[in-house]
């Protein structure tokens, strides 16, 4: 007699799934990768504040801690249930966003207001918006799938509403998110299946204006300025990237040695949050550097073979969240790493999941628990599919449409429509 927990299940709806082994390997390595960068770039400037060389650190293993807790907690969650609240989710963006202009609420930190006052710590609102944002234009997307395909008004709409939180953004200001915000919302649309003269249409207007607001404060525009030359003004305006690229070039190869940097000891500014890479790449060298590339290259390119495979068996919402999650993770890691070797302008955006910061570390775990949950719905469908045609063998997270099925009457797509465990068919 078979044990019960070993009893094979007959029911599809007994059959349960497997979260990617990727996306968790790729996400716990940058995450334990954070906790040593963390602690190595983080004690000098803890020792100068007088908090305890520790104190950056234990803080940020809170914060992980949390959020670990709130990804394992959206990754038991059914996506059907996320989708239901979708549009609360829009509703709660624009008041957060709000909320940080609201005396007593909101706080103001290095002369932007981006915070909200938690009482035992502040919480950067824009961080969850990226993530609700996400889901609503996930749950668009499947209810007007046909108008944003098809017609300008179906794409007007979800970008207004992403227009709507930059102009919130830029109020506060913050150039850096209200671009990462634009990237992420066009480019779910594009690969929603949006026109492309719609889209260039819609970025010949955007883009222009986004100039006018990057060039409107000089703050911003001695970040342009400090970029293109640095060595032009070492000393004040460029010189946090000055320092950043002497880090990085004094690691060469292999780095000068974990916890050897000397431009962390007060020469390079937010070497625990904004400019870590910087560390890194001084103290693993150049080797380093490929590893973190490659970490959330792998991360950010599963997310989206995810996607694919998910729009294809009909899953619509899934596949849409995977796309939004790799592409936030995924530009946020390539703006993040471009500042640091001085190929963009500052924009104080954090390495997801590595820099120090509650906020940040938090909701990018929780998008990490929703790409998992992703991956399990998958694999649960694949094996009830494999379960419903008869096969003795259990598909696993990478099972795909055999050749028989292309070699049948019907199209993929269509067999897979007609299939009732999917149900889900866009």
């Amino acid at each position: 007699m078979i044990p019960g927990r070993f009893r094979q299940a007959f029911r599809l709806d007994e059959i349960e799934g497997r979260y990617d082994r990727v996306v968790f390997g790729t996400a716990l390595a940058l995450a334990a990768l954070g906790v040593v960068m963390v602690a190595s770039s983080s004690m000098a400037v803890a020792e100068g504040l007088d908090v305890g060389p520790l104190h950056f650190l234990l803080r940020h293993l809170v914060f992980l801690a949390g959020g670990v807790a709130l990804g394992l907690a959206v990754a038991r969650m059914e996506l059907r249930t996320v989708e239901t609240f979708a549009r609360l989710g829009l509703l709660v963006c624009f008041v957060l966003l709000l909320a940080v202009f609201v005396p007593g609420i909101g706080r103001t930190v290095n002369g932007a207001r981006r915070w909200l006052n938690l009482g035992i710590s502040g919480f950067q609102a824009v961080e969850a918006v990226k993530l609700l944002l996400i889901v609503w234009l996930a749950s668009y997307m499947v209810r007007f799938r046909e108008q944003v395909q098809t017609r300008w008004w179906g794409l007007l709409k979800p970008m207004a509403m992403a227009g709507l939180l930059v102009v919130l953004l830029l109020f506060q200001p913050d150039f850096g998110s209200a671009a990462l915000i634009c990237a992420i919302a066009g480019g779910m649309v594009w690969l929603g299946g949006v026109r492309m003269r719609y889209l260039f249409a819609l970025g010949m207007l955007a883009v222009p204006m986004l100039a006018v607001a990057a060039l409107s404060e000089s703050y911003r525009i001695k970040r342009l300025t400090s970029f293109l030359d640095p060595w032009a003004d070492p000393f004040d305006d460029g010189f946090q990237l000055t320092q950043a690229l002497i880090a990085i070039g004094r690691g060469e190869w292999f780095g000068v040695g974990l916890g050897g940097s000397i431009q962390k000891l007060f020469y390079l500014p937010e070497a625990h949050t904004d400019f870590i890479l910087a560390v890194i790449a001084e103290e693993l060298g150049f080797i380093g550097v490929l590893a973190v590339i490659g970490l959330f290259a792998a991360l950010a390119g599963r997310a989206l073979v995810l996607g694919l495979r998910a729009v294809e068996m009909g899953r619509g919402f899934a596949g849409y969240c995977a796309f939004g999650v790799g592409l936030w993770i995924g530009l946020q890691a390539l703006v993040s790493i471009g500042v640091n070797l001085g190929v963009l302008p500052t924009k104080g955006l954090t390495l997801p999941l590595v820099s120090s910061g509650g906020s940040s570390v938090l909701m990018t775990c929780a998008a990490v628990g929703l790409l998992l949950r992703v991956s399990y719905e998958l694999d649960r469908a694949s094996r009830q599919v494999a379960r419903a045609r008869g096969d003795d063998g259990i598909a696993d997270a990478d099972l795909v449409a055999s050749p028989a099925d292309v070699a049948g009457g019907r199209s993929k797509r269509a067999k897979r429509r007609a299939d009732p465990v999917y149900g889900e068919a866009a």
